[in-house]
């Protein structure tokens, strides 16, 4: 009889330390335009296939399959695809904690996984498949896959972990709110519909989502699709009734009104003062 036996002497992090908020996976189409943005959680994005760049804090990145784009609460970016080969990828949203990088002024880093591939991707696919059950117990086993994939990311790479204590304001169903707002602005979307999304009344979620942004939930919708209208305005020759549809207004008359409020001028006025010179063109950053 042969017997191996290894103690284990170190007890690990306290689970509640930091946790899983959201996984989701997209893949880019030709007519999405991003724009840049921050968050109040890390969020680690694992390229699957295609290429493009990441806007970082000021700076353009190259990526490519199998690279993982690591960005700290709070710093600008936005996801870049290439038309001809749209970016997949998966990312994680996680609460209370920061990736400290060999460079101690950067709050963001990209390396290849190349040589881990097969075993990044099965445990991404794995945490999408517990999250897309929503089984008994699937947090327990998602935040357990979570600290398994951050181990590995400590051992392979040069980066490590810093625990924080989650803000005090921090509310889990309006950061996903949020974000899904950010990635779905142009989709028909009701406070019923984010009230059942998020598990809440609708009432105390517009209440929540205020106190946390200062900022109806259907306000900021409509300033996203404001933002992204501009660009199109700016560089498109898309009729208001096009930009309207595309953005997800109801009506032309309503983006016109919604447009007005924000900028102070109509979207005509808006586009004509472009063209004319007399204000810059919303950049075309977005589009690669």
């Amino acid at each position: 009889m042969s017997t191996q036996r290894f103690d284990i002497r170190h007890a690990p992090a306290p689970r509640e330390s930091f946790r899983l908020l959201y996984i989701s996976k997209s893949r880019f189409g030709g007519d999405w335009n991003s724009t840049t943005h921050t968050h109040s959680c890390t969020e680690l994005f694992y390229c699957l296939s295609g290429e493009g760049q990441f806007y970082l804090a000021g700076q353009l990145f190259p990526v490519k399959p199998d690279d993982m784009v690591i960005v700290n609460p709070q710093v600008e970016h936005t996801e870049l695809s290439l038309n001809a080969s749209p970016l997949e990828y998966i990312v994680l949203g996680v609460a209370s904690m920061e990736f400290l990088f060999s460079k101690t002024d950067t709050n963001y880093a990209i390396f290849n996984c190349r040589e881990n591939r097969e075993r990044m991707v099965t445990l991404l696919h794995m945490l999408l498949a517990e999250a897309d059950r929503s089984l008994d117990g699937c947090e327990t086993v998602c935040q357990d896959l979570l600290e398994v994939l951050l181990i590995w990311l400590v051992r392979c790479t040069t980066i490590s972990l810093q625990l924080e204590e989650a803000a005090p304001t921090e509310n889990r169903e309006c950061t996903e709110i949020k974000r899904y707002l950010d990635t779905n602005y142009r989709e028909d979307i009701s406070l019923d519909l984010l009230a059942e999304l998020a598990h809440l009344n609708k009432y105390y979620l517009a209440h929540t989502f205020q106190r946390e942004y200062g900022i109806s939930p259907i306000t900021y919708l409509n300033r996203r699709r404001i933002e992204e209208s501009k660009h199109m305005l700016g560089n498109t020759s898309y009729s208001l009734a096009q930009i309207s549809e595309l953005m997800g207004f109801s009506s032309p008359s309503y983006f016109s009104q919604c447009f007005r409020k924000a900028e102070g001028m109509t979207p005509n006025e808006y586009r004509r003062q472009t063209r004319q010179g007399k204000r810059p063109a919303p950049t075309k950053r977005h589009e690669v």
